[in-house]
């Protein structure tokens, strides 16, 4: 066991093709804030309740250390599973639909950090996916 335990994800960073095109769809779409920019560096610090989501851009210091571009055949990450409250699959797909970014499919229940529950996911502009999730219907175990 190694001298510590996991309290909650603190961050993720995603390489992006357009700064400042994530920036806006990750504060409109999803309502995260902007909390720092580094520009010497092409990243943008957004806060998402107690943790945060760090936009890289491509072109930039750091993310010119990543390679190719994010597309279907080259995934920085599989998904960010964002942890949302309420749950009400109507208003979060019409809040999509109106900004563009339709989900994948309807609301499904999946398991997640409390359990099972229900869950919708999309993508962003760059195609990374993300799982917006509700409260649990029945608990971990």
């Amino acid at each position: 066991m190694p001298p510590f335990h996991v309290e909650r994800i603190d961050h993720l960073v995603f390489r992006v093709r357009n700064l400042e095109h994530s920036v806006a769809f990750y504060r409109s779409v999803l309502g995260c804030e902007v909390v720092r920019h580094r520009r010497d560096l092409g990243l943008v610090h957004l806060r998402t309740g107690a943790s945060m989501i760090d936009l890289v851009s491509i072109d930039g210091k750091l993310g010119r250390l990543g390679g190719a571009a994010p597309a279907a055949e080259a995934r920085n990450v599989d998904h960010l599973c964002l942890r949302i409250e309420p749950f009400d699959e109507a208003q979060i797909v019409e809040h999509l639909r109106s900004h563009g970014a339709a989900p994948r499919g309807p609301a499904s229940i999946n398991f997640g950090a409390e359990g099972d529950g229900l869950s919708l996911y999309l993508e962003d502009p760059d195609g990374n996916i993300i799982e917006l999730k509700g409260p649990a219907t029945t608990a971990c175990q």
